[in-house]
């Protein structure tokens, strides 16, 4: 994760840290646990810059490791899409069939795919065969029904799987802060952590550099980590709060004294003010449009449940 981490972390990366990047990533890969695999994967699913051999090796992964990377990533092309679909096979279909706006050649080729039928050349048609306004319209009517029939091939699959993925989301951004923190890496973890607040970086490095730790128990407490957690975060980047008659006594007390509702309404105020004071800044987390931050709202059904 710190591998991936640095590589996201750049805006633009040369075409020396590509290559760098394209060097080191498969073997650390492979080395790695298979939740580390699946964190390295759903990270890269949102950064444009992953390199082509790295995008197909990600996409052939086993599914448990390559479904978000499928339904999410940039830098898959069409031509990648269906090789890995033809490659693979049916869950991987399934989970390129969950990507937003898919162009009709891959929508026909998953249709093929599934039906066990050739596939067609959708854009293969000779000057003698130009199309009229009706059979353009008979096109349309075509591709349509392609559509339609590629969403209720994983119409069972879409009824759960919004809430499902956000609750995913939410376990995997939880693994990063602790895997970052396990780390102190501090700047990976700030970032992190304007990700899932839906802030501007400045917001979480300010949060940061109180060094009472009492700014960042507020903000772990309000996206739901468990208390043992938060002490956890704290007497990383913060060690005299490991001191005490015992181990991490004084990140105790910090925690103890924290009511989860009232975190989650004072970091609402701190993100209110932060999108009006840096709503022009570069710098901004990747979920910042979003009307609240998805961590909030999975915090509050697991609090439900």
């Amino acid at each position: 994760m710190a591998t991936v981490s640095s590589f996201e972390a750049m805006p633009h990366p040369g075409r020396n840290d590509v290559r760098q990047f394209s060097e080191l990533f498969e073997p650390v890969f492979r080395a790695s646990s298979l939740e580390a695999q699946r964190n390295a994967a759903a990270a890269l699913a949102r950064s444009p810059h992953v390199p082509r051999s790295v995008a197909w090796f990600l996409a052939t992964q086993p599914i448990a490791v390559a479904a978000l990377f499928l339904g999410a990533s940039p830098t898959l092309d069409d031509d990648l899409l269906i090789a890995a679909a033809r490659l693979k096979g049916r869950d991987h279909a399934k989970a390129i069939a969950a990507r937003p706006n898919l162009s009709v050649k891959v929508v026909d080729a998953l249709v093929a795919l599934h039906q066990g039928l050739p596939e067609r050349d959708v854009g293969a048609r000779s000057e003698a065969d130009a199309p009229s306004q009706t059979t353009g319209d008979s096109r349309l009517a075509r591709e349509e029904t392609l559509r339609q029939t590629l969403k209720s091939l994983v119409a069972r699959d879409a009824l759960t799987r919004d809430e499902e993925s956000e609750d995913a989301a939410a376990e995997r951004e939880e693994a990063l802060l602790m895997r970052f923190a396990r780390l102190r890496e501090a700047k990976a973890f700030s970032r992190m952590l304007s990700h899932c607040l839906g802030s501007s970086v400045w917001l979480t490095n300010r949060i940061m550099l109180d060094l009472s730790g009492l700014q960042l128990a507020t903000a772990l407490k309000a996206l739901g980590l468990h208390d043992g957690e938060t002490r956890f975060a704290l007497t990383q980047f913060y060690p005299h709060l490991a001191g005490g008659d015992i181990e991490g006594a004084r990140a105790d007390g910090v925690v103890a004294g924290l009511d989860a509702e009232e975190c989650a309404e004072r970091v609402g105020v701190w993100i209110r003010a932060d999108a009006y004071t840096q709503g022009a800044a570069e710098e901004a987390a990747a979920n910042a449009n979003a009307a609240a931050p998805r961590r909030f709202r999975a915090s509050d059904r697991r609090a439900a449940g």
